[in-house]
């Protein structure tokens, strides 16, 4: 077992994770299609020249994957083509990384593994002087605007000796006082109801679903268009294969409304639909393979009412900070009940210093529910 197999990720590390499950799959698809090979293979490069893995220094089962997807090929490159000038150093040192450390967990023969020279660089880029650069280009600056000054002055004689104008004190701008921190609370995510007018299967990406949802947004809210006349966000899941699309078809869901919105194979995605899975075993390895259910809001309930848990109503965040990984901290404590409603549980997240369980309801006051999972993981 890979020692990373219990690390968490977030949503939107594990969109990116299925991005790259995807690139693999198309890597190995398509081995023997350079026209095809060859760009990916460049983007790949440059991805990884300022990353230790896909993910940037947390490891995860998409490097694995690329590693099997590109250990053949890679293995018959020559040195040329792995660190010459148009070579792809970036790609050779994760694949190398990924079957030598331990923390991968794949079990590699020597006679099996690429054969990779530490000392064997063919090229390396020279590194840009960045002050001299700036010099260079604020000289470049200053030539252009003589240049452009001399006809002027051609035209008009020689130009008038500028006055001196004196410089006016300026007064000392006045510093604002920080924002006031809103304390950690589920009340910060802002979770409402959804009604997906339609769903497809996205073109780029075999896992993921794109829906069209209408949440109860404003005309001319940021990342909204309309359809139908209705005001509508597109949201990505990694839910085909896991949910039949006929299910996701003119239904409500509960969303995520305020996480910042993430491209996923080329589409930006604005939203996240909140769904349950069966919690792991300690030990157990998540292989994704389901079940999975959609959280259901109450009969009538309106695309766009606010849902909340009990005991923890407020207002929500406009967009949660990534950096205070609100989401991640909170998320944890989202469960089932034994009678399949939705739930925060304070006690999991120790950050709060709190305990009870509140179920998740809508303003008109119906509870959320899923169809069977009990005890469930809900994101």
């Amino acid at each position: 077992m890979a020692s990373f197999d219990n690390l968490s990720y977030s949503p939107t590390e594990l969109a990116e994770i299925n991005q790259w499950l995807t690139t693999a799959d198309r890597l190995q698809s398509q081995a023997g299609n350079s026209s095809e090979l060859e760009p990916l293979l460049d983007t790949l490069d440059a991805h990884l020249s300022s990353r230790t893995t896909l993910l940037g220094t947390k490891p995860s089962r998409a490097d694995v994957a690329l590693y099997k997807a590109l250990a053949p090929k890679v293995a018959t490159w020559t040195p040329e083509q792995r660190t010459g000038q148009q070579g792809r150093p970036h790609i050779v040192r994760l694949l190398d990384f990924v079957q030598n450390a331990p923390l991968f967990g794949l079990s590699v023969s020597e006679a099996e593994k690429i054969k990779v020279d530490p000392e064997e660089i063919l090229y390396v880029k020279p590194p840009v002087d960045a002050r001299a650069e700036k010099e260079r280009l604020k000289k470049e600056k200053g030539k252009g605007e003589k240049e452009n000054a001399a006809p002027a002055a051609a035209e008009g004689g020689a130009p008038a000796p500028k006055e001196k104008k004196e410089k006016k004190e300026k007064a000392p701008k006045a510093q604002k006082a920080p924002a006031p921190t809103a304390p950690l609370s589920p009340s910060l995510i802002d979770l409402r109801v959804g009604h997906i007018l339609k769903a497809i299967k996205h073109p780029e990406a075999d896992s993921l679903y794109v829906s069209t949802i209408a949440m109860g947004d404003k005309p001319g809210t940021d990342d909204t268009s309309e359809y139908e006349g209705q005001v509508v966000r597109t949201v990505c899941s990694g839910l085909n294969g896991l949910v039949p699309l006929e299910e996701m078809q003119g239904r409500k869901v509960v969303v995520v409304c305020n996480l910042k919105p993430v491209k996923m194979r080329g589409i930006k995605s604005s939203a996240m639909v909140l769904a349950a899975s069966p919690r792991l075993a300690e030990g157990e390895e998540d292989h994704h393979a389901g079940p999975v259910e959609l959280v259901t809001p109450p009969e009538g309930a309106a695309a766009g009412e606010r849902v909340f848990f009990e005991g923890w109503k407020g207002e929500p965040e406009g967009v949660l900070n990534p950096k205070k990984k609100v989401w991640e901290t909170i998320q944890p404590g989202f469960t089932t009940t034994a009678g399949r409603e939705v739930a925060f549980d304070a006690a999991v997240v120790k950050e709060l210093g709190k305990e009870g369980v509140g179920r998740l309801v809508t303003e008109s006051g119906g509870v959320c529910t899923v169809k069977s999972l009990t005890g469930a993981v809900v994101r």
